[in-house]
């Protein structure tokens, strides 16, 4: 028997924390537990769409044993009455985009820290054989602190090996133009490295407030991820060091090959430099 439109399965439903283009972030509580969690639901629009309901159970089944500081946890997914929903970790955390758009300087003094554990926390995905696909701002939340956690892992996917990696098939493409490696935009077979480079566009927005690219219309956007030059982002931000934005010019690198070859080598080179030619206190 239904519970009516305050519960989702067992969970009541608190306050609508978020709504996003497919889905929408309730606060909820189960009866009996006074553990407040987070509830991913699709929008009603989408809510019976078996393609979206499938990204949620995707989501669950690549995320339900990530345990990492740096990364949301995922606890069930489950179909009530139709209504498809995934519980995850409540975090008191922001949406890292919509922090950049309310402006960049709040965050500066903890720009290292972020991006030290934004990058931890990507690494622990790739180390448990994930290709997150949609590295970008929206898919970070950040406390007032610099604590990060990744989020969505709906279209994650295994990196493609022998045959499958030989004779990959195309496919549709997936992710955000802004932040899509250009073997992604050919949708080619993808390693981690296509994590890095959208890693490396995310980080390039992070200290300059913009995207790496811009375009006319979207066929434009991803052709300039393909074949524009790789920007610089101390043109528009001068008191980032030569080091720190030569890693993230080379973060965007239009191959594979020139990219760090993982995120653990990223944390290496990034924890022997400064981001700032001024050491900045929080």
């Amino acid at each position: 028997m239904s519970r009516g439109k305050d519960y989702v399965g067992p969970y009541r439903r608190l306050k609508r924390i978020r709504d996003g283009a497919t889905c929408q972030i309730w606060e909820v509580i189960r009866d009996g537990d006074s553990k407040r969690l987070a509830a991913k639901l699709l929008q009603p629009e989408h809510a019976k769409k078996p393609e979206e309901i499938a990204f949620l159970k995707h989501e669950f089944e690549v995320a339900n044993k990530f345990k990492h500081p740096n990364v949301i946890e995922v606890y069930e997914f489950n179909i009530d009455h139709g209504i498809a929903y995934l519980i995850l970790e409540l975090s008191a955390f922001k949406n890292l985009k919509l922090v950049l758009r309310e402006g960049v300087e709040p965050l500066v003094p903890f720009i290292p820290k972020i991006i030290e554990q934004a990058a931890e926390g990507l690494k622990y995905v790739h180390e448990q054989g994930w290709i997150h696909r949609d590295i970008k701002p929206d898919n970070y939340l950040v406390s007032d602190q610099g604590d990060v956690k990744l989020i969505d892992f709906a279209i994650a996917v295994r990196p493609a090996t022998g045959l499958a990696k030989l004779f990959s098939l195309r496919s549709k493409i997936a992710g955000t133009r802004s932040y899509m490696s250009p073997e992604q935009i050919r949708a080619e077979s993808i390693d981690f490295r296509s994590d890095i480079y959208s890693f490396g566009c995310m980080l390039y927005e992070l200290v300059t407030g913009k995207v790496p690219y811009t375009g006319l219309n979207a066929e434009d956007l991803l052709s300039k991820h393909i074949r524009a030059p790789v920007p610089s982002a101390h043109v528009t931000n001068h008191q980032l060091t030569p080091e720190f934005n030569a890693l993230v010019m080379r973060m965007m690198g239009k191959t594979r090959e020139e990219r760090p070859a993982s995120m653990d080598d990223f944390l290496k080179i990034f924890r022997g430099m400064r981001v700032f030619k001024v050491k900045l206190k929080a």
